[in-house]
């Protein structure tokens, strides 16, 4: 018996799913540092698009991502207000705007697959990988990422 392959076949990582258009998508929730419905948005003049504004959150500025822009899609429809999911970076906080929360989910890190090569150049310059789920693939959004592309549009 192999207990090193053991237990290297038992790792999980636990993923706080969210759906941004039709799509889901997972967030490493060691990542996540609250879920919150983003009030108040004040615009950031000259900021690119995806810069959705920043906010006011407990006592700290959020600068507010739209997923949406970031990833291409169309903007929201629809009555049901925006649901935003806070991490951080370096000490600065972030929120990405999404459509919705699911629930948490724990996956085998061994059934994580690289980005499938037909996956859209936009998507996978945020992906660090997908999970295959029952009829669903959940692309795993790379936070880091999705926030080093923030940061160098706001450079710009």
């Amino acid at each position: 018996m192999n207990t090193e392959r053991d237990t290297i076949d038992e790792r999980v990582t636990e993923y706080v799913t969210v759906m941004i258009g039709s799509q889901l998508f997972g967030l490493p929730i060691a990542r996540v540092q609250d879920v919150f419905m983003p009030e108040r948005l004040t615009r950031v003049p000259l900021a690119p698009p995806e810069i959705a504004g920043v906010l006011n959150l407990r006592g700290r500025i959020v600068t507010a991502i739209d997923m949406r822009r970031r990833l291409g899609l169309p903007p929201r429809t629809g009555t049901r207000p925006a649901m935003a999911v806070g991490i951080e970076l370096n000490g600065e906080s972030y929120g990405l705007l999404i459509d919705s929360v699911g629930e948490v989910m724990k996956l085998a890190d061994a059934s994580r697959e690289p980005n499938p090569v037909n996956l859209d150049a936009r998507w996978a310059g945020v992906s660090g990988g997908v999970h295959r789920l029952d009829g669903q693939l959940m692309v795993i959004l790379d936070v880091d990422r999705v926030l080093d592309m923030a940061n160098t549009a706001v450079a710009a």
